[in-house]
Protein backbone atom coordinates (compact mmCIF):
# COMPACT_ATOMS: atom_id res chain seq x y z
CA UNK A 1 0.00 0.00 0.00
CA UNK A 2 2.91 2.24 0.83
CA UNK A 3 3.94 2.03 -2.89
CA UNK A 4 0.67 2.33 -4.01
CA UNK A 5 0.53 5.94 -2.48
CA UNK A 6 3.74 7.00 -3.06
CA UNK A 7 3.59 6.16 -7.15
CA UNK A 8 0.16 8.61 -6.70
CA UNK A 9 1.87 10.85 -5.59
CA UNK A 10 4.87 11.70 -8.13
CA UNK A 11 1.73 11.81 -11.18
CA UNK A 12 0.14 14.10 -9.14
CA UNK A 13 2.46 16.80 -8.33
CA UNK A 14 3.68 16.85 -11.79
CA UNK A 15 0.30 17.47 -12.81
CA UNK A 16 -0.03 20.41 -10.51
CA UNK A 17 3.21 21.77 -11.69
CA UNK A 18 2.13 21.27 -15.71
CA UNK A 19 -0.89 23.56 -14.63
CA UNK A 20 1.23 26.38 -12.22
CA UNK A 21 3.06 26.82 -15.55
CA UNK A 22 -0.04 27.23 -17.46
CA UNK A 23 -1.38 29.67 -15.05
CA UNK A 24 1.22 31.46 -14.99
CA UNK A 25 1.78 32.09 -18.11
CA UNK A 26 -1.77 32.57 -19.00
CA UNK A 27 -2.75 34.38 -15.54
CA UNK A 28 -4.68 31.65 -14.27
CA UNK A 29 -5.67 31.10 -10.79
CA UNK A 30 -3.55 28.82 -8.78
CA UNK A 31 -5.72 28.35 -5.98
CA UNK A 32 -8.39 25.61 -7.41
CA UNK A 33 -5.80 22.88 -7.51
CA UNK A 34 -4.00 23.61 -4.44
CA UNK A 35 -5.69 20.59 -2.72
CA UNK A 36 -4.10 18.49 -5.61
CA UNK A 37 -0.94 19.66 -4.22
CA UNK A 38 -1.76 18.75 -0.73
CA UNK A 39 -2.25 15.44 -1.69
CA UNK A 40 0.70 14.99 -3.61
CA UNK A 41 3.00 15.97 -0.91
CA UNK A 42 0.65 13.73 1.72
CA UNK A 43 1.07 10.65 -0.90
CA UNK A 44 4.63 11.44 -1.56
CA UNK A 45 5.93 11.99 2.24
CA UNK A 46 3.05 10.29 4.74
CA UNK A 47 4.06 6.68 3.33
CA UNK A 48 7.67 7.25 4.45
CA UNK A 49 6.84 6.99 8.07
CA UNK A 50 4.44 4.16 7.69
CA UNK A 51 7.71 1.93 7.42
CA UNK A 52 8.13 -1.36 9.99
CA UNK A 53 11.28 -0.86 12.25
CA UNK A 54 12.39 -3.66 14.86
CA UNK A 55 10.84 -2.98 18.97
CA UNK A 56 13.84 -1.19 21.11
CA UNK A 57 13.67 -4.67 23.20
CA UNK A 58 14.64 -6.84 20.40
CA UNK A 59 17.48 -4.84 19.00
CA UNK A 60 20.48 -6.25 20.68
CA UNK A 61 19.04 -9.91 20.07
CA UNK A 62 18.22 -8.90 16.54
CA UNK A 63 21.95 -7.75 15.68
CA UNK A 64 23.32 -9.80 12.91
CA UNK A 65 27.23 -10.96 12.72
CA UNK A 66 28.42 -10.98 9.35
CA UNK A 67 31.73 -10.94 6.99
CA UNK A 68 32.80 -7.39 5.57
CA UNK A 69 31.36 -6.34 2.01
CA UNK A 70 34.36 -5.12 1.20
CA UNK A 71 38.45 -5.42 1.12
CA UNK A 72 41.20 -3.38 1.48
CA UNK A 73 41.03 -0.39 3.76
CA UNK A 74 38.14 1.58 3.36
CA UNK A 75 36.33 4.78 5.22
CA UNK A 76 32.03 4.70 6.71
CA UNK A 77 30.05 7.25 6.30
CA UNK A 78 26.53 7.62 7.76
CA UNK A 79 26.83 5.19 9.97
CA UNK A 80 24.13 3.69 12.24
CA UNK A 81 27.43 3.63 15.08
CA UNK A 82 26.57 7.90 15.21
CA UNK A 83 22.60 7.75 14.90
CA UNK A 84 19.65 5.47 14.19
CA UNK A 85 18.17 6.01 11.45
CA UNK A 86 21.58 6.08 9.60
CA UNK A 87 20.14 8.14 7.05
CA UNK A 88 17.79 10.39 8.91
CA UNK A 89 14.42 7.87 7.22
CA UNK A 90 13.97 4.04 8.35
CA UNK A 91 12.49 4.19 4.49
CA UNK A 92 13.85 1.28 2.26
CA UNK A 93 15.22 -0.97 5.06
CA UNK A 94 17.71 1.80 5.60
CA UNK A 95 17.40 1.99 9.03
CA UNK A 96 20.78 0.73 10.01
CA UNK A 97 22.43 1.08 6.75
CA UNK A 98 26.10 2.51 5.98
CA UNK A 99 27.96 4.15 3.29
CA UNK A 100 32.10 3.32 2.89
CA UNK A 101 34.53 4.44 0.33
CA UNK A 102 37.82 3.41 -0.47
CA UNK A 103 39.71 5.19 2.31
CA UNK A 104 42.04 8.20 0.86
CA UNK A 105 43.32 9.49 3.49
CA UNK A 106 40.65 12.35 3.60
CA UNK A 107 36.83 12.65 4.15
CA UNK A 108 34.25 11.94 1.63
CA UNK A 109 32.89 13.91 -0.27
CA UNK A 110 34.28 17.39 -2.31
CA UNK A 111 32.30 19.91 -0.37
CA UNK A 112 33.70 22.20 -3.38
CA UNK A 113 32.19 24.24 -6.56
CA UNK A 114 33.94 23.08 -9.36
CA UNK A 115 34.15 20.99 -11.21
CA UNK A 116 30.15 20.34 -10.94
CA UNK A 117 30.34 16.75 -11.81
CA UNK A 118 32.79 14.08 -12.75
CA UNK A 119 32.78 10.88 -14.49
CA UNK A 120 32.67 7.87 -11.60
CA UNK A 121 36.03 6.57 -13.10
CA UNK A 122 37.79 10.20 -12.85
CA UNK A 123 39.20 10.02 -9.45
CA UNK A 124 36.46 7.75 -7.92
CA UNK A 125 38.83 4.90 -6.57
CA UNK A 126 35.26 3.19 -4.74
CA UNK A 127 34.32 2.87 -8.45
CA UNK A 128 34.81 -1.02 -9.73
CA UNK A 129 35.59 -2.26 -6.19
CA UNK A 130 34.60 -5.67 -6.35
CA UNK A 131 32.25 -6.19 -4.01
CA UNK A 132 31.72 -9.64 -1.84
CA UNK A 133 29.19 -12.07 -0.29
CA UNK A 134 28.92 -11.44 3.78
CA UNK A 135 27.41 -14.84 4.28
CA UNK A 136 26.94 -18.40 2.85
CA UNK A 137 23.71 -17.30 1.13
CA UNK A 138 21.12 -17.59 -1.67
CA UNK A 139 20.44 -14.74 -4.20
CA UNK A 140 17.31 -13.37 -3.81
CA UNK A 141 17.29 -9.94 -6.27
CA UNK A 142 19.72 -9.04 -8.79
CA UNK A 143 19.35 -5.69 -10.86
CA UNK A 144 22.52 -4.10 -12.77
CA UNK A 145 20.62 -2.55 -16.12
CA UNK A 146 21.09 1.34 -14.79
CA UNK A 147 23.72 3.33 -15.47
CA UNK A 148 25.96 4.89 -13.66
CA UNK A 149 25.39 8.48 -13.41
CA UNK A 150 28.00 11.40 -13.21
CA UNK A 151 28.91 12.92 -9.00
CA UNK A 152 26.74 14.68 -7.28
CA UNK A 153 29.42 15.53 -4.56
CA UNK A 154 30.33 19.37 -5.09
CA UNK A 155 27.59 21.75 -3.71
CA UNK A 156 25.84 22.15 -6.42
CA UNK A 157 25.71 19.05 -7.18
CA UNK A 158 24.18 18.17 -3.55
CA UNK A 159 21.53 20.46 -4.27
CA UNK A 160 20.76 18.72 -7.54
CA UNK A 161 20.71 15.35 -5.78
CA UNK A 162 18.30 16.64 -3.31
CA UNK A 163 16.26 17.39 -6.14
CA UNK A 164 16.60 14.27 -7.89
CA UNK A 165 15.97 12.16 -4.89
CA UNK A 166 12.29 13.34 -4.79
CA UNK A 167 12.03 12.82 -8.72
CA UNK A 168 13.62 8.95 -8.31
CA UNK A 169 11.33 8.49 -5.38
CA UNK A 170 8.68 8.47 -7.97
CA UNK A 171 9.71 5.27 -9.31
CA UNK A 172 10.06 3.23 -6.03
CA UNK A 173 12.94 1.76 -4.33
CA UNK A 174 14.52 0.01 -7.39
CA UNK A 175 15.14 4.22 -8.68
CA UNK A 176 16.56 4.84 -5.22
CA UNK A 177 18.88 1.97 -4.27
CA UNK A 178 20.35 1.67 -8.17
CA UNK A 179 21.79 -1.21 -9.11
CA UNK A 180 21.95 -3.73 -6.55
CA UNK A 181 21.90 -7.30 -5.49
CA UNK A 182 20.09 -8.87 -2.00
CA UNK A 183 21.44 -12.19 -0.85
CA UNK A 184 19.21 -14.24 1.49
CA UNK A 185 21.11 -15.41 4.76
CA UNK A 186 18.32 -17.48 5.91
CA UNK A 187 15.92 -17.00 9.36
CA UNK A 188 14.79 -13.87 7.38
CA UNK A 189 17.74 -12.08 7.30
CA UNK A 190 18.68 -9.77 4.04
CA UNK A 191 21.69 -8.07 3.09
CA UNK A 192 21.56 -5.14 0.68
CA UNK A 193 24.58 -4.36 -1.90
CA UNK A 194 23.21 -0.71 -3.19
CA UNK A 195 24.53 1.76 -6.11
CA UNK A 196 26.46 -1.27 -8.02
CA UNK A 197 28.04 -0.27 -11.11
CA UNK A 198 25.92 -1.09 -14.53
CA UNK A 199 26.44 -4.94 -15.81
CA UNK A 200 28.94 -5.88 -12.87
CA UNK A 201 26.52 -8.22 -11.09
CA UNK A 202 28.82 -11.59 -10.92
CA UNK A 203 25.73 -13.75 -10.01
CA UNK A 204 21.81 -14.07 -10.58
CA UNK A 205 18.83 -14.95 -8.61
CA UNK A 206 19.24 -18.15 -7.31
CA UNK A 207 22.47 -18.99 -7.08
CA UNK A 208 24.36 -20.33 -4.26
CA UNK A 209 27.15 -18.06 -2.74
CA UNK A 210 29.94 -18.67 -0.25
CA UNK A 211 31.42 -16.28 2.11
CA UNK A 212 33.73 -13.78 0.68
CA UNK A 213 32.66 -14.98 -2.86
CA UNK A 214 32.95 -11.89 -5.84
CA UNK A 215 29.54 -10.72 -6.07
CA UNK A 216 29.59 -7.40 -8.15
CA UNK A 217 31.49 -3.88 -8.20
CA UNK A 218 31.02 -0.68 -6.47
CA UNK A 219 29.71 1.58 -8.81
CA UNK A 220 27.73 5.09 -8.59
CA UNK A 221 23.94 4.02 -9.75
CA UNK A 222 20.71 5.24 -7.59
CA UNK A 223 20.48 7.84 -5.74
CA UNK A 224 24.16 8.46 -5.17
CA UNK A 225 26.64 11.50 -4.68
CA UNK A 226 29.84 9.59 -5.95
CA UNK A 227 30.96 5.76 -6.47
CA UNK A 228 30.49 4.16 -2.57
CA UNK A 229 28.55 0.90 -1.40
CA UNK A 230 25.66 1.71 0.64
CA UNK A 231 25.20 -1.67 2.65
CA UNK A 232 22.62 -3.24 5.21
CA UNK A 233 20.38 -6.14 6.68
CA UNK A 234 16.71 -5.82 6.32
CA UNK A 235 13.70 -8.70 7.06
CA UNK A 236 12.42 -8.79 3.73
CA UNK A 237 14.43 -8.97 0.10
CA UNK A 238 12.18 -6.33 -1.20
CA UNK A 239 13.69 -2.80 0.23
CA UNK A 240 10.68 -1.02 -0.36
CA UNK A 241 8.68 -3.60 1.51
CA UNK A 242 11.46 -4.06 4.02
CA UNK A 243 12.34 -3.18 7.75
CA UNK A 244 16.29 -2.21 8.66
CA UNK A 245 17.81 -4.87 10.97
CA UNK A 246 21.47 -4.16 13.32
CA UNK A 247 24.69 -5.60 12.12
CA UNK A 248 28.19 -6.22 13.02
CA UNK A 249 31.24 -6.79 10.72
CA UNK A 250 33.46 -9.65 12.12
CA UNK A 251 36.76 -8.28 13.60
CA UNK A 252 35.35 -4.82 12.98
CA UNK A 253 32.45 -3.97 14.34
CA UNK A 254 30.76 -1.13 12.92
CA UNK A 255 32.70 1.78 11.92
CA UNK A 256 32.07 5.63 12.70
CA UNK A 257 31.59 8.34 10.42
CA UNK A 258 34.87 9.13 9.17
CA UNK A 259 36.07 5.90 10.85
CA UNK A 260 38.66 3.98 8.42
CA UNK A 261 38.46 0.04 8.68
CA UNK A 262 40.16 -2.67 6.83
CA UNK A 263 37.50 -5.19 5.29
CA UNK A 264 38.54 -8.61 4.22
CA UNK A 265 41.95 -9.83 3.18
CA UNK A 266 41.81 -10.75 -0.45
CA UNK A 267 45.76 -10.92 -1.22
Amino acid sequence: MRGILMNLGGPLLMVYFAYAVAAIALGLPLEPLLPLLAAALLFLIGPRFLVRTPSGDALDAATVEVAPPVAGRWVALNSPADRVPSHGIHQYGQTYAIDVYVDEGRPPGRGSWWPLSRRPDDGYPAFDQPLFAVADATVARVDDRQRDHRSRDTWPGLLYLFAESIVRSVGGARRVVGNHVVLDLGDGVYAAYAHLRKGSAEVRVGDRVATGQPIGRCGNSGNSSEPHLHFQLMDHPNPGRAAGLPFRWTGIGVPAARQAFTGLDCA
